[in-house]
């Protein structure tokens, strides 16, 4: 977690961050149906690169994160953009703290999935924070050989799609479906390597 508050400030210079997110949104929108009435949650948000990308496409966001200080971020960038009316910000993390009380129309999560080391337990809480019908949209890794972060990462190395569609499925959700959304490139050894980012849509019925 350190990482991430030390980095908080300057997260959105990446323009790869800000590209992946664009695309991420642009698939959510092809895999989605969104309109103006949807309330949205973003689980892992940073400072919200995705759910600003999303954001004129949907009726409310929350923006949520473990990190004190990528909340922090995300807040001041909703007061500065003037959107308090349709964006909110809150620190979560579902492994820890008890579900908010709301329940939303859209969950959307971003290179969070492969962070998280208790799947099953993660996927209860977001079937737990959808309203009836909802939509759960995860953008994350495809499997890979451990390259993309640096020795000591403790995480998961991306996922396999059929499997992470069945244990979707055991938290209740139906019919999920995945397309490519990015694809991500990283210099390694002196070689560039690339790294497909997935979108699984589901939907709790």
């Amino acid at each position: 977690m350190s990482s991430f508050e030390d980095r908080a400030r300057n997260w959105d210079e990446d323009p790869i961050r800000v590209e992946r997110a664009r695309a991420v949104a642009g698939a959510i929108a092809r895999m989605v149906p969104l309109h103006d009435r949807i309330s949205c949650i973003e689980y892992g948000a940073g400072t919200g690169l995705l759910g600003f990308a999303l954001q004129p496409l949907v009726g409310t966001m929350l923006l949520t994160d473990a990190s004190a200080a990528m909340t922090e971020v995300a807040g001041e960038k909703i007061a500065s953009a003037e959107l308090e009316d349709k964006m909110r910000v809150l620190q979560l993390d579902l492994l820890t703290d008890p579900l908010p009380g709301e329940r939303f129309d859209l969950l959307i999560t971003q290179m969070t999935l492969h962070h998280i080391p208790d799947i099953p337990a993660i996927l209860s809480a977001f079937f737990g924070l959808l309203a009836s019908p909802g939509w759960l949209c995860i953008a994350d890794l495809d499997m890979e050989d451990g390259s993309f972060h640096d020795s000591g990462f403790q995480g998961h190395r991306g996922f396999d799609r059929a499997a992470l569609g069945r244990q979707v499925e055991e938290a209740g959700f139906c019919t999920p479906g995945f397309e490519t959304a990015y694809t991500m490139r990283r210099l390694r050894d002196g070689e560039e390597r690339f790294y497909p980012l997935f979108l699984l849509a589901a939907k709790k019925e």
